[in-house]
């Protein structure tokens, strides 16, 4: 049941959303018919313990919202347009940009909620960085377009555009240091992207993450109603993954995103400590809903 009094529930693989409580009368929408299909990106796989971290560049993983910049418009990964002011998207440079907006660690919610209105707050705005990591359909290796992110942010000379610094580590005493290091400071872990790489789209190697958890993507499907102190607020989210299977995640949630959860059809990203041999997420727990829907 979702707080506003309307029931969400998964039927024979539809979401019937919208329904009064008491009421007969239901709308029937597949995930895919609720889906918005994202531009081709380059998705990061978690970091594994077999890989050898000498021939990546390393940085930090920003925890902000992912922002493609054509020349033209600045959108999210789904494709829809950013409402930032004028003034912050005539400052952008001709050159198409990948990157993450970011205000500093740990306001991601205060970042979502800025990207998200229509009307832009100034002030805000001014407080916000366009971390970039990358250029979309560039030649080269990774390591030769990082050399040019440096060099076309040097050029711009704007506080707001900034080129993700990117390191090689020597070891892997090295790089799990780093991490240490990053996690204490309040970041949420590390970016290898492999330096001789060609500009490349889809999930790969070529870029993982890591981090002291994982975490994952996936689609809500279903709200489970709250009980006790919960009681019309959600008490869980029933996901499915991008293997298909579905589950329930309870936890991590604060009391205003009970009030108001992820829309069925809406991405989430959840965090996990592994997998069970079913094929479960194991200690999953809700992390952020996707500013990009």
């Amino acid at each position: 049941m979702h707080p506003n009094g309307y029931s969400r529930t998964l039927v024979g693989g539809l979401f019937l959303v919208g329904c009064a409580i008491g009421t007969p009368v239901c709308v029937a929408f597949s995930p895919t018919t609720l889906a918005v299909a994202p531009p081709p990106l380059l998705l990061a796989n978690p970091f594994r313990a077999s890989i050898d971290e000498a021939p990546y560049l390393v940085s930090e993983k920003y925890d902000g919202v992912r922002a493609l910049w054509d020349g033209r418009a600045l959108r999210f990964r789904s494709g829809r347009p950013i409402p930032a002011p004028a003034w912050f998207l005539n400052r952008l440079p001709d050159q198409p940009l990948d990157g993450e907006l970011w205000l500093g660690r740990g306001q991601f919610d205060a970042l979502s909620g800025l990207v998200r209105s229509a009307r832009a707050d100034n002030d805000q705005w001014r407080q916000v960085r366009y971390m970039i990591f990358e250029l979309p359909g560039a030649d080269g290796s990774f390591g030769e377009r990082a050399a040019r992110i440096n060099r076309i942010v040097h050029a711009t000379s704007w506080s707001q555009l900034v080129a993700i610094k990117q390191e090689r580590l020597e070891s892997k005493a090295a790089l799990e240091q780093l991490l240490e290091k990053t996690v204490a400071a309040g970041g949420e872990g590390l970016m290898l992207h492999l330096a001789s790489a060609p500009y490349a789209t889809g999930r790969s190697d070529v870029l993982v993450k890591l981090k002291p958890q994982h975490d994952a993507e996936a689609v809500v499907i279903a709200h489970r109603a709250g009980r006790g102190k919960y009681a019309g607020m959600l008490g869980a989210l029933r996901l499915q993954g991008a293997d298909g299977r579905p589950f329930w995640i309870g936890s991590g949630f604060s009391d205003a995103q009970r009030r108001d959860p992820p829309p069925i059809g809406g991405a989430v990203t959840y965090r996990f400590r592994d997998i069970t041999p079913g094929g479960q997420p194991r200690f999953a727990s809700f992390l952020r809903a996707h500013a990009d829907f």
